[in-house]
């Protein structure tokens, strides 16, 4: 199946039928309609934060956001823009303001948060500061929670660190954040949320991690499939952590928490079969080996996105534990609606973005090492 205008429009449908059967269930288990908030949200305008923002504002909160201002956006309600450079140490534009509640959205170093409690404290009543599972030191034990050793930090001068030393060395990732989790805690004593995300993926991500998936498949033909399709994958929908976020934000809940899904295992079979079904796709999978992708230098998690091969070092990593989220009421919506959403907002971006996948093994190479397996299995 190849995705034309018609089929375009039959999955738009789909998405938002889905959409308005979700609403409509949790429209349902609504107990009561919040407090309204003074919401202060850095960053906004990337990936969670306009899902974030969108939530807030229908929730009846009165949002503020602060950025660089390069990413407009346009805002079903009333949505304060203050202006500054985290980067740069500029958070003028925020002074002389109060917020019930502050989501740290974009932070990876340790100074941008110890900036932002020099900026906000005593006009902050929450702090919430979105992390990542990235800032474990192990992956190799499967359910592992949140009291699993974070990563250590052995560089230099960690509030010296900048995005562009960062940029040089990503296996700083982990420890920074793991380090910008601690200054908010020092910055917001006994009133910080810190959540860690596993894979984020749905409409609006601009790395294609997920995204490769029902774009592949929805081109039909044989598609290289990772493993033998046992290996369990996690993931959440930007939507679902967005929405949380606001909801845990509300409850002012502190603690740390591992934000994945889904609520039970996901073998990877079982979730290319459900992007299959949902786009109506005809590919066919064919499962290779992870021992043979290996020695074809086919790497997890970016040739195959969202995969990791659960032995090993990273035999916990597609397994972390996440009952504390969702005995605090994380949600899922899914998977299927997440592919399908996904394809639909891929297929409305310019043709340009469309042309070449962020993620994911090359169309050629693709064919290479399909033909090569098909070449050891008939001898």
């Amino acid at each position: 199946m190849r995705i034309t205008r018609r089929s375009l429009i039959q999955l738009s449908g789909a998405a938002l039928l889905g959409a308005s059967i979700r609403n409509l269930a949790l429209a349902n288990t609504t107990v009561a309609k919040p407090n309204t908030m003074r919401l202060l949200i850095l960053g906004g305008t990337g990936f969670i934060g306009p899902h974030q923002v969108r939530y807030a504002l229908e929730r009846g909160h009165h949002v503020t956001i602060f950025n660089r201002g390069r990413e407009r956006v346009q805002w079903p309600g009333p949505v304060e823009e203050l202006l500054g450079d985290r980067n740069t140490g500029d958070l003028k534009s925020l002074e002389g303001h109060e917020w019930d509640v502050c989501i740290d959205n974009p932070t990876t170093l340790p100074f941008w948060v110890s900036d932002a409690g020099n900026s906000l404290r005593g006009r902050v009543k929450h702090y919430v500061f979105i992390s990542t599972i990235s800032v474990y030191a192990e992956n190799n034990v499967p359910n592992a929670d949140e009291s699993a050793a974070v990563a250590p930090y052995t560089g230099g001068d960690a509030m010296a660190e900048t995005i562009d030393s960062l940029h040089k060395n990503m296996e700083l990732y982990g420890p920074l954040k793991a380090l910008s989790e601690k200054e908010a805690e020092k910055q917001f004593p006994r009133k910080t949320t810190i959540i860690r995300p596993g894979l984020i993926g749905g409409p609006g991500d601009e790395t294609d991690r997920f995204t490769y998936w029902p774009v592949r498949l929805s081109k039909g033909g044989e598609v290289l499939a990772p493993g033998d399709g046992s290996d369990p994958i996690q993931m959440i929908d930007a939507r679902d952590l967005a929405e949380w976020s606001i909801r845990m934000a509300e409850a002012r809940r502190s603690g740390t928490f591992n934000a994945t899904g889904p609520t039970s295992p996901l073998p990877v079979r079982d979730m290319l079969d459900s992007v299959k079904a949902s786009i109506h796709s005809d590919a066919k999978l064919e499962w290779v080996s992870a021992e043979f992708l290996e020695a074809e230098k086919v790497e997890p998690w970016s040739d195959m996105p969202v995969w990791v091969p659960a032995s090993g070092d990273t035999a916990g990593f597609g397994q972390r534990n996440i009952k504390k989220a969702i005995a605090a009421g994380l949600t899922f919506r899914l998977l299927a609606q997440t592919a399908t959403d996904t394809l639909v907002w891929f297929m409305a971006q310019p043709a340009e973005r469309q042309e070449k996948l962020r993620a994911g093994i090359k169309p050629h190479r693709e064919k290479e090492v399909l033909a090569k397996w098909h070449a050891v299995k008939t001898n």
